[in-house]
Order: C-alpha cells, then sequence, then structure tokens
C-alpha cells in the first residue's frame, strides 16, 4: 500500500514542481522583456478561453471518471490488481487535472491577466482534493485494515 501512495504522491509532487518551474522561468523571461500579449487581441481572448474552457470540462471530467473507475475497481477480487488500477486511475486524474495548473501559469505570462491567476488557484484546490493517502484508497477502494 506504502509503495502505491508513493508512486501516486510522486506525481502529485512533480505536478507543483512543473508548475514552479515555469513560474520561475515565465518571471525570467518577462523580467528582461516586456514580452505580453495584448489583453484584447485574439490570441489572448483565444489562450484564455481555451485555459478556462479546459478547467471547466477537466476537473469535473476526471473526478467523475475516476469515481465511476473506482467503483469498477471495488468489485474486483484480486487486491494487487486494484490497487495498481487505483494507482494508474489516480496518476491520470491527477495529470489531467494538473495540466491545467501548469498551462495557466504559462498562459498567465503570455497575457498578464488575474483570470489566469484565478485558474491557477481552482486547478491548484482540486489538485489538494486528489492528494493520494492510505486512509483515502482504503476508504475508496472499500479495503479492510490487514491488522484488525
Amino acid at each position: 500500500m506504502e509503495r502505491i501512495v508513493k508512486r501516486i504522491n510522486l506525481a502529485y509532487y512533480l505536478i507543483y514542481t512543473l508548475t514552479i518551474l515555469s513560474t520561475i522561468v515565465g518571471y525570467l523571461v518577462t523580467q528582461t522583456s516586456e514580452t505580453t500579449v495584448d489583453v484584447k487581441s485574439p490570441l489572448s481572448i483565444a489562450l484564455s478561453s481555451m485555459v478556462i474552457l479546459y478547467i471547466i470540462i477537466s476537473i469535473p471530467a476526471a473526478l467523475y471518471l475516476f469515481h465511476r473507475n473506482t467503483k469498477k475497481w471495488i468489485e474486483l477480487e484480486d487486491n494487487f490488481i486494484k490497487l495498481e488500477k487505483y494507482a494508474a486511475g489516480a496518476t491520470w486524474r491527477l495529470l489531467a487535472i494538473g495540466f491545467g495548473l501548469v498551462l495557466s501559469v504559462i498562459v498567465f505570462y503570455i497575457i498578464r491577466t488575474e483570470s489566469m491567476i484565478f485558474c491557477a488557484a481552482i486547478t491548484a484546490i482540486a489538485l489538494l482534493f486528489c492528494k493520494p493517502s492510505e486512509v483515502k484508497i482504503k476508504s475508496e477502494l472499500n479495503l479492510e485494515d490487514p491488522e484488525e
């Protein structure tokens, strides 16, 4: 069980690491030159719309699909297969939501609108709901503790 939690945690913290790296790179690139796009330009509107639409669709879809698949995984008899499928599903859920976080940070440095900061905050909060733990995995898969 610990191995599964560590594997999912690796993806979880990798997403935040990529977010921090994209923030640092974005800051350094825009600090030396003013390479932002006009807020009212078609490119700016298209980029912000794309990010917002992605976040609006990806967060509920990732959470719903993971929940639906968890209900299927509960029915599996083999706990090893159950945990492996859970780990793969949890990783995909994190990647789907985390991509929106990294994307919103990158687009923020391109167009400099506060709506991208709100998008980043929304996806960061959504990622908090996906943080793995042993208790959460046991609860979602209806696993009994062998020590009990």
